[in-house]
């Protein structure tokens, strides 16, 4: 495989030439970080293996795209060839213009000593041909991950420190940065400790698509805002994999219920995760909420449901008129999404992006902006 082409291309469509990225993208054969993937079909997930079909290898290793490399506890790399699976995805190489993004906003300089988190290792490898493997720390909760990424990382001469690792518990050091690709809510007290004084976080709140970024204060707490970008990363896990759904019962005593109240809503149907300012917006207010969807013919359906036994089902066979709307449980779960779409259709805007950020040394995140304002603790 000509790699470095696939490479260079790459680098030229994610940065400009003159940016301290463009060299570590250009230099950095994904490829081999990613020898196997899954692939989505129809909600299933197919087993890709490069080597068998290089051609497709290279298209899949050298696009802006994230490759999902774990299914549940199933790793790609241990999966027999031509294995279907189903399962939530738990480990994946994000999309490099993603990373780079992320990397960006930690404002890294020259000496940053900087904590990152593994998965393939591919934002591992970026950030030790920008800086040296010498002040690159790679962690992740998982064993094989951490084993697998070092080896390949040291096939291409890279020797960061590595550490199996909980994200959200003690880290293995100090830091000047910490860039986290897994999302995590609220922002771990242990960040801020091994964070040294004026050293910046950069992570996702899980559930949304929001980008926080901090730099730590005097007090060991942190400021900073909301960025303008998005983003969406799988959330911090503890075990071999996420446990179930705690909607998965609800789901099946309501997909066709009628509900305690049926209105008709004032706007076309929405799916929340489509539209990430009100998908944000709506899990800050109302967090946990399972979002659901089905198409079929003109009829589209969309469903929320709670841990709590709250649950909504929207429904319409038009593209323009409002859809009818079922609703049971303790909350009137879309009735709190038109609240967010009022504001919206009122101001123009949600408050989320830009918001400002203050984290408390015990890591409760407070989000504010102008009258809004939005506590995670």
């Amino acid at each position: 495989m000509d790699w470095e082409t696939h490479a260079r291309r790459l680098a030229a469509d994610t940065v400009r030439p003159e940016s301290r990225w463009y060299e570590p993208l250009a230099t950095t054969p994904r490829h081999l970080l990613v020898p196997r993937w899954w692939d989505n079909e129809g909600g299933r997930w197919a087993l890709r293996v490069g080597e068998s079909d290089p051609e497709a290898w290279a298209r899949a290793a050298y696009a802006d795209r994230t490759l999902v490399t774990r299914v549940g506890p199933l790793h790609a790399d241990r999966a027999e060839p031509e294995t279907v699976t189903e399962g939530r995805p738990t480990s994946s190489s994000t999309l490099p213009g993603l990373v780079v993004t992320m990397y960006r906003h930690a404002m890294i300089a020259d000496d940053s000593r900087v904590l990152v988190t593994t998965g393939t290792g591919y934002g591992t490898a970026l950030a030790c041909r920008r800086l040296g493997a010498e002040l690159v720390t790679s962690v992740d909760v998982d064993a094989h991950l951490v084993m697998t990424a070092r080896q390949r990382l040291e096939a291409l001469e890279l020797r960061p420190h590595m550490a199996v690792c909980d994200i959200t518990g003690p880290l293995p050091g100090e830091y000047d940065r910490i860039v986290s690709t897994v999302s995590v809510r609220p922002v771990p007290a242990s960040w801020l400790a091994a964070l040294r004084p004026g050293g910046r976080l950069v992570t996702t709140i899980a559930g949304t698509g929001l980008i926080v970024t901090a730099d730590k204060t005097g007090d060991g707490g942190a400021v900073g805002r909301v960025e303008y970008d998005g983003a969406g990363f799988m959330s911090t896990r503890h075990g071999d994999d996420y446990p179930s759904q705690p909607t998965d019962d609800l789901w099946e005593k309501i997909q066709g219920a009628d509900g305690d109240e049926v209105t008709a809503s004032r706007y076309p149907l929405l799916y929340p995760p489509d539209a990430w300012d009100v998908w944000s917006t709506l899990e800050l207010s109302t967090p946990g909420i399972d979002y659901r969807k089905a198409e079929e013919g003109d009829t589209r359906t969309v469903w929320m449901l709670h841990a709590d036994g709250s649950w909504a089902r929207a429904e319409t066979s038009g593209f323009l008129d409002g859809p009818t709307v079922h609703q049971g449980g303790p909350r009137r779960l879309w009735s709190e999404l038109e609240r967010v779409r009022n504001r919206l259709n009122r101001e123009g805007t949600l408050p989320v992006y830009g918001a400002r950020v203050r984290i408390a040394p015990d890591g409760t995140l407070t989000l504010s902006r102008g009258s809004w304002s939005a506590t995670i603790d």
